[in-house]
């Protein structure tokens, strides 16, 4: 490619973009859920309808764009992503013209949709490989992170604006009868538009790599005809990708209990309406930029991506044991008070203190994984790599959310303390594997 910085920019952008559509609807999916008086079980099958469906398309996208090609498979994915994001607007809807069956029929169908393109991820991490010397392959996946990170800071913040009152009277003054304003409805059709541009965007300016694809005949084709489940089958069989594609997986399900709960939990432990949780998202996504832009790519210059992994496992269950603690500081603080604004409280420095450790134990563990997905994998099979260890990371989240959305309704605390002791075992094998590593090139260097 003539000019990959360029390229790389784009591709970033493009991912900012659809990221920042996505974060949006965040802040008002459980209150959606909520709004037709359904258990908060719900809120856990919406996110697993999602994840289930990105779990299922990741290998495939990742696949397909090793064979057709990065662009087409990212632009495709992204139109089908807004015309999700207006059937999911439509869902409020639905349920007032035909009842809450409908309702939920139209939010589980169009989740479904999003998820299935949110597979895309895979080809946007290939296209990142491809154009990238593997060298330098950490930090230009922690770009991608960063962008993710971005999404994260502006898509909960608008969509926490739009969800406001005076918002929502404003617009449904100005938009006509068929275009439904509601404080789900906005943020909905705001993230379909963010899709949208994306796909100009990257119609506009995203190039298709130079990258050596697989050949015919030969066993880049026979891969590129097995089923996800054979995709699967071959990782787990492969010994560089086996453990990652697990750690994936686990990860996935122990981050379930934030991903689902935590916006129920700031809303029950301390009040906040979708607005105020949306600004704490939206600190989490600035905090995310900087670690995953910034910090962890100077630190993969030092320090191997394996002991970064263990490294981000012991602080992202620290972080997740410390969640469900914040709500409980008044009581063992003895009433210190902080002075300044009234909404300055000790429960919410604490709260914040815990997500800050959440963003950084987390942009270790995801780029550090990234990495090794991209060094473990040759040239021609990038797409399929990540398609299959981005398809755990949806299994997981597919089994995650039901899970602890359940256990939530039995002990608030559940969901985060399980998530800390599933992260365990991935410290313990990453810390062990570093360190068999550390040994083995010192027995190198003496010979």
């Amino acid at each position: 490619m003539a000019n990959p910085r360029r390229a790389l920019a784009v591709v970033i952008g493009v991912v900012f973009i659809d990221l920042v559509g996505f974060g949006i609807v965040i802040p008002i999916l459980p209150f959606y859920v909520r709004s037709f008086g359904v258990s908060d079980a719900f809120i856990g099958l919406l996110a697993a309808s999602y994840s289930l469906a990105q779990f299922l398309a990741a290998p495939t996208l990742g696949r397909l764009s090793d064979r057709i090609g990065r662009r087409p498979v990212l632009l495709a994915s992204l139109a089908a992503a807004g015309v999700a994001w207006v059937a999911f607007g439509y869902a409020g809807e639905a349920g007032a013209r035909f009842g809450t069956v409908a309702a939920l029929a139209a939010l589980f169908g169009s989740r479904t949709l999003a998820g299935a393109m949110g597979g895309n991820i895979a080809a946007a991490q290939a296209y990142v490989a491809d154009i990238t010397p593997r060298d330098r392959r950490a930090g230009a996946l922690g770009l991608v992170g960063a962008a993710f990170g971005l999404g994260f800071v502006f898509g909960p913040a608008i969509g926490g604006l739009l969800a406001a009152d005076p918002v929502v009277a404003r617009a449904d003054a100005l938009l006509p009868a068929f275009v439904p304003a509601t404080a789900y409805s906005l943020p909905s059709f705001a993230a379909a538009g963010m899709s949208f541009l994306a796909v100009a965007v990257g119609f506009a300016f995203l190039e298709e790599p130079n990258r050596t694809r697989p050949a015919e005949g030969a066993a880049g084709n026979r891969a590129g005809r097995t089923t996800a489940i054979g995709q699967f089958r071959d990782a787990l069989a492969s010994a560089a990708l086996r453990p990652l594609t697990v750690a994936y997986f686990v990860v996935a399900v122990a981050f379930a209990g934030v991903q689902v709960m935590f916006i129920p939990y700031v809303a029950d432990a301390f009040g906040y309406d979708a607005t105020a949780a949306a600004f704490l998202l939206t600190y989490v996504g600035v905090l995310g930029a900087v670690n995953q832009g910034v910090l962890v790519g100077r630190l993969s210059r030092v320090v191997p991506s394996r002991t970064l992994v263990a490294a981000g496992s012991v602080v992202l269950a620290a972080a997740l044991v410390a969640i469900p603690a914040t709500g409980l500081v008044d009581r063992t603080a003895g009433g210190v008070a902080l002075g300044g604004p009234a909404w300055l409280t000790l429960p919410l420095v604490a709260l914040l203190v815990a997500l800050a450790a959440l963003s950084l134990g987390n942009a270790l563990v995801n780029v550090s994984l990234a990495t090794l997905v991209s060094t473990s994998a040759g040239d021609a099979e990038q797409g399929a790599a990540f398609g299959v260890t981005q398809g755990a990371s949806s299994l997981g989240r597919t089994v995650g959310p039901p899970l602890m959305a359940v256990l939530y309704t039995v002990a608030v605390a559940s969901p985060f303390l399980i998530g800390a002791l599933l992260l365990v075992p991935v410290a313990v094998a990453f810390g062990r594997s570093a360190g068999l590593g550390r040994a083995a090139d010192s027995e190198r260097s003496a010979e």
